[in-house]
């Protein structure tokens, strides 16, 4: 062990009072889904034809919150939606 990693050790217990490992991730629902994730599925529900940048402008319009399209997605993804509008066809039954 270093004098340099000690001498850490010795401030750092002095700071927060223990040596004991802290919490890692964001604890889950305590981003910006926490508040928004409900209002995300209503809405979807409500307007099912919304492209993916509907939710994105409404977010940062209706509730201040400014979240990357990607991040939409995946959320959107996670309830099980798809891109796709319609169910596949047959091939027999195109055009």
């Amino acid at each position: 062990m270093s004098v340099k990693f000690a001498s850490d050790m010795v401030l750092l217990k002095r700071r927060i009072g223990s040596l004991e490992p802290g919490s890692k991730g964001d604890g889950g629902g305590h981003g910006w889904r926490a508040g928004a994730a409900g209002w995300i599925e209503s809405r979807i529900n409500e307007k099912r034809d919304l492209t993916l940048d509907g939710p994105v402008a409404e977010l940062r319009k209706a509730l201040d919150i400014k979240v990357h399209r990607v991040t939409v997605w995946r959320h959107l993804r996670g309830l099980g939606l798809t891109h796709k509008k319609r169910p596949a066809r047959r091939k027999d039954e195109a055009a």
